[in-house]
């Protein structure tokens, strides 16, 4: 018994260190982050119209969570120039981290006017009216980023999510049949959803 005890003990000495080591490696990030979103900052503070500097603050203050920050060097960068594609999608990925799903729609909206048939920018808008629960429109965005991309796994599964909550079950498991081949995590998930509907009916 004494010996158990001596190892646990031991055992607890070890952990210290490895806490304050993690503690340590978390503040060198931080630090490490601030350092670029102030250098950042000088730059932009230097080039006031300097788009592009906008756009790598903005990147920064995003990787960081510093989202009303991010927003604002983004909103910046398109003022200067709006035509800057990465802005809006930028924005749009802001507002949808936030739950700000209308916001979010107008950036992604946007950015999509800029290549209608883009399949990422459709997959984009589908995520977005998915979470509004608006499936008809999230449907056909979704059927839009799958014709130019008729491999797009996510987008078939998502587009499977939809027929599942619009009760077109014949169409979900359609699509469940096809990623059975492709992406078996996916299938499972989707005819999990498709049992749940099946069970409700």
């Amino acid at each position: 018994m004494n010996g158990l005890l001596k190892q646990l003990r031991a055992g607890k000495n070890l952990f210290l260190p490895l806490i304050l080591l993690s503690g340590m490696m978390v503040l060198v990030s931080c630090n490490k982050q601030s350092k670029e979103i102030s250098s950042l900052q000088q730059e932009v503070w230097k080039n006031p119209g300097d788009a592009d500097a906008n756009i790598k603050l903005g990147t920064a203050y995003a990787r960081n969570r510093q989202y009303v920050e991010a927003d604002k060097a983004f909103t910046d960068a398109l003022a200067l120039d709006p035509k800057l594609e990465e802005a809006y999608a930028a924005l749009g990925a802001i507002a949808f981290n936030q739950k700000k799903y209308e916001r979010a729609l107008k950036y992604f909206n946007t950015y999509l006017s800029f290549s209608p048939e883009d399949s990422l920018r459709n997959y984009d808008v589908g995520n977005v009216y998915l979470q509004m629960k608006q499936y008809e429109p999230a449907i056909a965005a979704y059927r839009k980023a799958i014709a130019t991309s008729t491999s797009f796994e996510d987008a078939y599964y998502n587009l499977g999510f939809c027929y599942t909550r619009t009760g077109r079950n014949a169409e979900a498991l359609e699509i469940y049949n096809w990623l059975v081949n492709k992406n078996n995590y996916l299938a499972v998930s989707l005819k999990n959803h498709l049992q749940k509907t099946d069970s409700v009916q």
